[in-house]
């Protein structure tokens, strides 16, 4: 079943090489849509993610390493298929090796002790993929609450619930290797680690709100910037999201 859904992604890139090769992402699909959908984000920013994340990062730092460390693990799963689908051996073993050592010793996740023995998995996905596979971005678009985007990238975050091992067991009520779960499970994982990025570049956010002449365009360089370094497989440190920016 799970070796359909990776036929399922190869079918995929083959028909996106046709659709977004002569597209940049610096074009915009519809930029006064996505501007005000834009604005919509930053109002639900403004109003429910920003006091969560001030209220979380309340919490004592201890949680705070867990429970980032927690959903970093979960995540190192979607990138073992896409090591697969980019022939990337080397970065599937230490993606593979990240998942078993911190879920086993580092008790769910919680720790991270397969960084302190060498083990530092990239961060990818669908988009990533596709991207090796030669595939343009595409047109620049916001999407309501998801945030900034671009055809190929929305393409992958769709086909990422069907490679992803934990959307698998989860989302579509799949087990995998004796485990299962369902959608709450999944959902939450996502706000939790919504609210720990939005936690973790607090003073990022206030500066590029204080700093910018035009915030949309800021955030959609920020965006376009931080996926092409994840794409060209930029250091551990430069994959970090925007969690070492410049304030």
């Amino acid at each position: 079943m799970y070796l359909n859904k990776l036929k399922t992604i190869a079918c995929i890139i083959t028909i996106a090489t046709f659709s977004f090769s002569t597209v940049k992402a610096a074009e915009e699909c519809f930029e006064n849509t996505s501007r005000a959908i834009f604005k919509f984000n930053l109002a639900f920013d403004d109003n429910i993610l920003e006091p969560i994340a001030k209220g979380y990062n309340k919490l004592p730092d201890p949680i705070k390493t867990g429970t980032n460390n927690f959903t970093s693990n979960i995540g190192t799963l979607l990138s073992i298929p896409n090591n697969v689908l980019q022939g990337n051996f080397e970065q599937l073993g230490h993606s593979v090796g990240s998942f078993l050592v911190n879920t086993s010793v580092g008790i769910l996740g919680f720790l991270n002790p397969a960084e302190k023995i060498g083990l530092k998995p990239n961060k990818e996905d669908v988009g990533q993929t596709l991207a090796t596979y030669g595939i343009g971005t595409g047109c620049y678009f916001v999407l309501p609450i998801l945030g900034p985007t671009t055809a190929r990238d929305s393409l992958g975050m769709l086909a990422d619930s069907f490679v992803d091992p934990f959307a698998h067991v989860t989302l579509r009520n799949h087990e995998l290797l004796g485990a299962s779960g369902n959608a709450l499970d999944y959902y939450s994982f996502k706000g939790v680690s919504a609210v720990d990025f939005r936690a973790e570049n607090e003073t990022n956010f206030e500066s590029l709100e204080k700093n910018s002449i035009d915030l949309y365009s800021s955030f959609k360089s920020l965006y376009l910037q931080n996926r092409e370094n994840k794409v060209a497989n930029s250091t551990a440190d430069d994959q970090d999201d925007w969690g070492n920016l410049d304030n």
